[in-house]
């Protein structure tokens, strides 16, 4: 006679738990050490054509988050989300996969998502919106300045957080169970997994597309992300033809 044995699923399974309180301490040290070590410029993945891109960015932006608003003002909302997204999606994933397979994907999607933005930020890249910046301010031009300077933003601007590997992991979580119906609180009717997360795909895909001035969402980490986790998740499933979700 076969024998089943029910394991409680873990409510706060290690990975998730521990990458949850390393964002947290780095948050923590951005908003300590920031001012005087400008901690989280360093930490931020910047655009390969920028000087100031290093390759351990590419890691390091996966565990820093927004700290300072432009009023010098904490930044909460970000973090928050992030790791509550992480926890909510990722304790069931670790739990059906396994400390060890949890972890590699989680980073497999983060850089994914790095690739993704670093990609489509070299081909946006264009030196002569950089060249006009520089002569605005050669020129004491403010007017020129303002209006050159938003657009550089776009392709020349660092992004940060967790947010792509985190897609990656809504990504996994609906192809493994779509029909799982999730309650939003601003919306408040239940939705399927499948949906919801296509939904997400889509906005940024739009977002990203669109390039909307004064978003400052990195729409394609987003994209790459939830893309990386799929395709991951996809491979896997038809390896492993004993296993369904």
């Amino acid at each position: 006679m076969a024998e089943f044995r029910y394991t409680r699923p873990d409510r706060f399974p290690p990975i998730v738990k521990n990458l949850i309180i390393i964002n947290i301490l780095v948050w923590v040290a951005q908003l300590v050490l920031h001012k005087e070590f400008n901690l989280t410029d360093k930490l931020a993945l910047y655009p390969i054509d920028s000087p100031d891109f290093k390759p351990y960015q590419v890691v390091t932006h996966m565990f820093a988050h927004a700290s300072y608003d432009t009023r010098g003002g904490i930044v909460f909302y970000h973090i928050l989300f992030n790791m509550f997204t992480l926890w909510m999606f990722g304790r069931v994933l670790e739990n059906v996969w396994g400390p060890k397979r949890f972890l590699l994907f989680y980073f497999a999607c983060g850089l994914g998502a790095a690739a993704c933005h670093l990609f489509v930020q070299h081909l946006r890249f264009d030196p002569e919106v950089l060249n006009q910046v520089n002569l605005a301010i050669q020129r004491g031009d403010q007017a020129a300045y303002d209006q050159n300077i938003e657009k550089a933003a776009g392709f020349m601007a660092p992004a940060l957080g967790a947010s792509g590997a985190i897609m990656g992991i809504m990504a996994g979580f609906a192809f493994l169970f779509p029909n799982t119906e999730l309650m939003l609180i601003f919306l408040p009717i239940p939705i399927k997994a499948k949906y919801f997360i296509l939904g997400l795909a889509l906005i940024d895909l739009f977002g990203g597309v669109a390039n909307i001035s004064g978003d400052n969402i990195a729409h394609f980490a987003h994209v790459g992300g939830a893309i990386t986790g799929f395709i991951i998740v996809l491979v896997w499933n038809k390896t492993n033809r004993r296993t369904f979700y």
